[in-house]
């Protein structure tokens, strides 16, 4: 089922690079990762009280809270670095090198974490960066 959710999350990511290329145009990149951040907390918050999980507030612990917050952090200043590449350039070669993410959760997930960094892995990192190279150039 986790697969479902992770198509469904690149589906989507498509779609917001697409939808923001067209509609950031003649827009300070700040303000419309703002507004779309607006929107993103709305939906959040919809589905945390259409589920009925806001009673499980009271039940995160201090390191939990310290590195949702993080999180957080990283995110929105993902966001930010985006919107204003995906201004200045084009979304072809934009959301590429956004992708190189993937590379970057593997080291640190090896790194950090202690997963498994298996030949497969690999050969997916290299891949990943190769084809990233190949986009942008």
């Amino acid at each position: 089922m986790w697969f479902v959710f992770a198509l469904g999350s690149a589906v989507f990511a498509a779609l917001t690079s697409i939808l923001a290329k067209v509609g950031i145009n003649g827009v300070n990149s700040n303000l419309a990762t703002a507004l779309r951040t607006v929107v993103v907390l709305a939906m959040a918050w919809g589905m945390v009280f259409i589920t009925g999980a806001q009673s499980g507030i009271g039940e995160i612990g201090r390191k939990s809270w310290i590195f949702l917050i993080l999180s957080g952090l990283a995110t929105g200043a993902s966001w930010l670095c985006y919107y204003k590449a995906l201004q200045m350039g084009e979304a072809s070669k934009v959301v590429p090198v956004d992708k190189l993410s993937v590379v970057l959760t593997l080291v640190l997930a090896f790194v950090f974490l202690h997963e498994k960094f298996t030949p497969k892995s690999l050969i997916g990192c290299v891949l990943i960066g190769a084809g990233t190279l190949l986009m942008v150039l």
